[in-house]
């Protein structure tokens, strides 16, 4: 473990972690020489990866491995004219080049652009443009390179497309970088901390995706992250669930469990099937699992007494609050509880269940010593115990690792942002007497319904309860006297089926789990949710249809 070069490592209790968190930012830090490079150096066998795909192949790199493959990489790339701050897009799912390459852009200082695969002609043009994307390198799949295809005559600084094979117009990684030596000579100027490491496209519910700027202290904030959340040390196996495009993948793949020394599980797949997820789990005995409330929610479906889980020993969620039914099922089965943290694309995780807490119900933990957060009303002025406000992290002792510099070419929305001296998540909340805090919502998902105000949350709580609900998302209906009512859309479990019983059932089951005002006058049955590509449900997409 390097963890003990940038952060103690001996904290015993909650309160001593959050009176004494210091991280130890050197200079010129550089995550592929300093930690990957390094495990290569002193520790050369260690293991980096177990990788796996629905195919049942396997692969596994030790630390020497990934230098080796990063080295290789980083001289291809050098050889096709890519430099220090050049913006290079990884549409790279949950291969294991991925790695490779991320790696080697850190290493010639290049901007490391993660992607979703699901992005089409329009989405990659706007990508390109915004950010003067140099190359990208995409999985070798027929519908994501044509797309990338058809964008490429509108991207007037896109120079190169790299896939992992032989495909027309495009340059072969993998022959690529085996013609490469295995050593690299790095570039005579390294990145300062304060340059971009790299930029999250954030998911765009209101216009277009902003950019999110990270700079090269962003993977040394992720050691909180993986020490004291995910709770991995150098006998760890952990994974997250998440695609390599999404933010996710920077809190739980790759930057603070490396740094801590655990070994990555990668399981390559296209759909979530959670029997495989569980058959996954037990074959290669994972220690530490982490992935969104909606993965969680479809494997208590499954029969997961038939699985042998007894290596878990930790599991983290984050993406969206977590529903105390799917809370309690998973430790009925498993034993183990889920530690829930909450953050965004612009941070590292905000608030965190730590490895000292014990889980409150409907609570995302406390906040992070990393930053200094409060929760302040319309004003910027703190609130009260027990009174909602925003989530925001104050600024006025610094500008903390892990906080993203501002939108990248868009100083409006970065003053936005960061108005009053202080960083505005735009999510609701409210603290207990104890410090922990209850997320409500974004603030445009709360529903204001004749003088009250509902979050989405605390109803979709009380649904999960009901055995007749796989999944459901509450949003606000216009109406004429009420202004908004509640809309419940929701996916059956099996042996469900639609009726107008069923719809008054869950109706009095709301008014019986929370107060009865809060319950849902419109109810509708759908085969799925439209979600993003991390799993997080996109209400906004539901109050757009409604209003159509």
């Amino acid at each position: 473990m390097l963890a003990h070069r940038y952060i103690r490592t001996d904290f015993t209790s909650q309160e001593d972690f959050e009176q004494n968190y210091c991280l130890n930012i050197p200079p010129r830090f550089n995550f592929a020489y300093d930690i990957v490079d390094e495990y290569a150096r002193i520790s050369p066998d260690k293991r980096a990866m177990i990788w796996t795909n629905v195919a049942g192949e396997e692969k596994q790199f030790t630390f020497a491995d990934m230098s080796r493959k990063s080295n290789q990489v980083a001289n291809y790339f050098r050889s096709l004219g890519l430099k220090k701050g050049d913006p290079v897009m990884l549409v790279l799912k949950r291969r294991y080049e991925y790695w490779f390459c991320a790696l080697a852009l850190m290493k010639l200082g290049c901007v490391i652009i993660p992607a979703t695969a699901q992005l089409v002609k329009k989405d990659v043009v706007y990508r390109c443009e915004a950010a003067s994307i140099r190359a990208i390198v995409a999985v070798h799949l027929e519908e994501v390179c044509c797309h990338m295809e058809e964008a490429r005559p509108e991207c007037s600084t896109l120079q190169h497309l790299i896939t992992l094979g032989d495909r027309p117009g495009w340059e072969n990684l993998i022959a690529g970088m085996n013609q490469q030596p295995e050593t690299f000579d790095p570039p005579a100027e390294l990145p300062e901390n304060d340059d971009m490491l790299m930029i999250y496209f954030t998911s765009g519910t209101t216009g277009m995706p902003k950019m999110a700027a990270h700079s090269y202290t962003y993977p040394l904030a992720q050691i909180a992250t993986a020490a004291y959340w995910h709770n991995v040390d150098d006998d760890s196996l952990h994974i997250a669930v998440a695609d390599t495009g999404w933010a996710k993948a920077g809190w739980g793949k790759i930057y603070g469990q490396w740094i801590c020394g655990a070994c990555l599980f990668v399981y390559d797949f296209d759909r979530f099937v959670a029997a495989d997820m569980l058959r996954m789990l037990e074959k290669y005995q994972v220690t530490s699992f982490c992935a969104p409330p909606t993965v969680y929610r479809f494997m208590i479906k499954e029969d997961m007494a038939a699985y042998d889980l007894s290596h878990l020993k930790w599991a983290n969620t984050a993406g969206e609050p977590l529903n105390p039914e799917v809370y309690a099922q998973f430790k009925k089965f498993t034993g183990v509880s889920l530690h829930e943290g909450f953050g965004q694309s612009e941070t590292t995780p905000l608030l965190m269940t730590s490895k000292w807490m014990e889980p409150r119900m409907g609570s995302t933990g406390r906040p992070s010593p990393a930053y200094d957060i409060d929760l302040v009303d319309a004003d910027g002025n703190p609130v009260e115990d027990g009174v909602e406000g925003e989530i925001v992290v104050r600024l006025d002792k610094g500008h903390p690792a892990g906080l993203f510099l501002g939108y990248y070419r868009n100083e409006e929305k970065t003053a936005e942002a960061f108005a009053g001296g202080m960083y505005h998540t735009g999510d609701m909340a409210w603290r207990d007497v104890d410090g922990y805090y209850f997320f409500i919502g974004r603030s445009d998902d709360v529903i204001k319904s004749s003088g009250y105000r509902i979050g989405p949350f605390e109803v979709e709580s009380a649904l999960m309860e009901h055995p007749a609900v796989l999944e459901c998302a509450i949003t606000a209906v216009p109406h004429p006297e009420r202004g908004q009512v509640v809309k419940a859309t929701i996916v059956l479990a099996r042996g469900y089926a639609p009726s107008p019983e069923l719809v008054k059932e869950l109706q009095n089951h709301v008014k019986k789990a929370t107060a009865p005002y809060k319950y849902p006058r419109i109810v509708e049955f759908v085969d799925e949710l439209p979600k993003t590509s991390s799993g997080k449900i996109q209400r906004v997409k539901i109050r757009h249809q409604d209003s159509q």
